[in-house]
């Protein structure tokens, strides 16, 4: 499934990327990213994005269609890169154990190295489209179904102890799930303390070992 991550489609009328209308891309993104924080999706006006920028309206409608589209842009980057954490290259041959550890990290740090825009979909799900919904379900599900494997093939090996599986990898994957209603970036902890922390309690809930159990073919031989 390496080609899932697309959307969103729609755009403004610049077709052509260039470094130039990326910049202005990305100047429009993280002003209506802090006023969507701020104030919510409702509450936030193109007018008031032109204002913050200093611009036109034309000027915004050029790169985008919509307010709309400027929030699923916002939401959607995040979305892909906590969702494809799992997609590891198909050399890579770590056991499972490690392979699981190293996702649920970067899912972690992912989820608050994007903030704010990673908390819109858990704060305001009613702002989506019904389509948006879908395809964002889609990656989610892409990862659970990676991450249920692993954890098997881990269980298996003798490095995870849990019964239900995917129970197990929601309730793991809840500690980052859940930040949008607690954490703060101004925090007492920063994002290279508070992750290890949260890696810790995340593998707490999947049941991982700090040593492998010996597995009958091994006592064995």
């Amino acid at each position: 499934m390496k080609s899932l991550p697309s959307l969103p489609a729609k755009s403004g009328r610049q077709r052509v990327a260039t470094h130039g209308t990326d910049e202005k891309r990305e100047r429009i993104l993280d002003a209506a990213e802090q006023l969507f924080a701020a104030q919510g999706y409702a509450n936030t006006t193109v007018e008031q994005i032109v204002q913050a920028l200093g611009v036109t309206k034309p000027f915004v409608y050029y790169y985008f269609s919509s307010k709309q589209e400027i929030f699923e842009t916002l939401a959607w980057r995040p979305a892909v890169a906590c969702f494809t954490v799992l997609d590891f290259p198909d050399d890579d041959s770590r056991p499972a154990h490690e392979k699981v550890k190293t996702g649920i990290e970067q899912l972690i740090r992912a989820t608050i190295e994007h903030y704010p825009s990673s908390f819109f979909p858990a704060r305001e799900p009613q702002a989506f489209r019904p389509d948006y919904l879908v395809r964002q379900r889609e990656l989610a599900e892409h990862f659970y179904e990676r991450l249920c494997a692993l954890l098997e093939e881990g269980r298996d090996d003798g490095w995870f102890d849990f019964n239900e599986t995917r129970v197990t990898a929601h309730a793991a994957c809840s500690v980052s799930g859940f930040l949008y209603s607690w954490y703060k970036p101004d925090g007492r902890l920063n994002v290279d303390e508070i992750v290890p922390e949260l890696v810790k309690t995340a593998c707490r809930a999947l049941g991982l070992r700090s040593t492998r159990r010996k597995q009958r073919s091994d006592a064995r031989s």
